[in-house]
């Protein structure tokens, strides 16, 4: 009963004949245990009978609790304690050689076993346990995180990051990692030829998206690739740069970062652009910043997160709180606003002054620098210590 499941399984892949038999045991967990307490029930009481019949026969009655004495002792080292402990600690060692009897032995003493487990099972349906559910051994996601996290002498933690990082991708959505709309580099086609020729070539993204005056009237996608082959041409201007856009890709914002993967494969794509309920863009997506969700962990800096020798941080607020988390190894919550500025403005209630300090959840903090309507600048104090 103690073996490790995925192990087993792992071993019955193998074809490991032992692993095969305890594999074929273990589907019917109650029969393997009420085969073992048969035989188990029957030994002891069988021990007591024969020390009670030989304690009358050469001490007589005053011999009678002697031998109890002595059989318990027997019985509790060498019967249960010394043999159940090695079981737990090396299961595979006993269990495996064990199925060579338990096998056969089910066989034959079936008729009794199937009495007992019909009893007993008719017993907890009636106080309401389901043997069938009981029976699962799907692990929930939770579960197969801790399961990732506890692996820290097989894995090395980069790779536990990354196995975390997929899991995460089914909880996230597109709006966790996203560029924000203020924040979001593009071509403005309105304005002068000049200004925008300069800016592509200077560009350090390969993809822009175009718009006119605004974000919300974004008519297309430009791919720098291409554009440069022709920004030195005599002929070239604004015509030929609205020839060369591609169609802009839009994205739900509650659009799950698994399924986003997925479409940016099926739809060709790597660049898209967040939109809400109404239609308006809310920010910018890319691939890489999906990939990053996995193995951004590898990446141990951030422009926007500075460490100080004393263990302080200084934190640009616009950050998102997934990415402070991952470069920290800090628990802040995720659920509601996306970035520390969001989380901070929430906490108080209101656009804090320059040099406001306070706790937030546990993490001791510094208002440094704050513009009209946001928080732009945090320190954290070393002793960040969630409560």
């Amino acid at each position: 009963m103690a073996l490790n499941r995925y192990r087993l399984q792992h071993l019955v892949k193998l074809n490991h004949r032992g692993a095969l038999r305890a594999q074929k045991l273990l589907r019917r967990p109650d029969r393997l245990i009420g085969l073992i307490l048969l035989g188990n029930n029957f030994v002891n009481i069988l021990a007591s009978s024969l020390a009670t019949v030989i304690a009358l026969r050469m001490f007589g009655e005053a011999g009678i609790a002697a031998a109890a004495f002595i059989l318990t002792l027997v019985i509790l080292i060498f019967a249960e304690v010394a043999p159940k402990t090695l079981a737990a600690t090396h299961p595979e060692r006993l269990a495996f050689p064990a199925s060579w009897i338990f096998l056969p032995l089910l066989k034959i003493l079936y008729p009794f076993v199937w009495i007992v487990n019909t009893i007993a099972n008719l017993l907890l349906r009636i106080v309401g346990v389901d043997l069938e559910k009981l029976n699962e051994n799907n692990l929930s996601k939770e579960e197969l995180r801790t399961v990732v996290s506890e692996a820290s002498a097989l894995l090395p933690e980069r790779y536990q990051n990354m196995l975390i990082g997929i899991l995460d991708l089914e909880s996230a959505t597109v709006e966790d990692v996203m560029v924000p709309r203020n924040e979001i580099v593009g071509v403005d086609l309105d304005g002068p030829l000049e200004q925008i020729v300069n800016q592509i070539k200077n560009s350090p993204h390969t993809r822009l998206p175009a718009y006119r005056k605004t974000i919300d009237k974004v008519i297309g996608v430009l791919h720098l690739r291409q554009i440069l082959t022709l920004i030195n041409a005599n002929d070239f201007d604004k015509k030929t740069l609205s020839s060369q856009l591609k169609k802009t890709y839009f994205i739900p914002e509650t659009t799950l970062l698994h399924r986003q993967l997925l479409n940016f494969k099926t739809e060709n794509m790597k660049m898209g652009l967040v939109v809400d309920e109404y239609g308006e863009v809310q920010g910018l997506v890319t691939l890489e910043d999906l990939l990053q969700e996995i193995v951004g962990e590898i990446t141990t800096s951030s422009p926007d997160i500075q460490r100080h020798k004393d263990g302080s941080y200084l934190v640009d607020a616009s950050v998102t709180l997934r990415e402070l988390n991952r470069v920290t190894q800090w628990t802040l919550p995720i659920e509601g606003p996306k970035t520390l500025n969001g989380l901070i403005i929430e906490f108080l209630e209101t656009i804090p002054e320059p040099g406001t300090g306070m706790e937030l959840f546990g993490y001791r903090l510094e208002v440094l620098e704050v513009n009209d309507h946001a928080v732009k600048q945090v320190k954290f104090y070393p002793e960040h210590r969630p409560v």
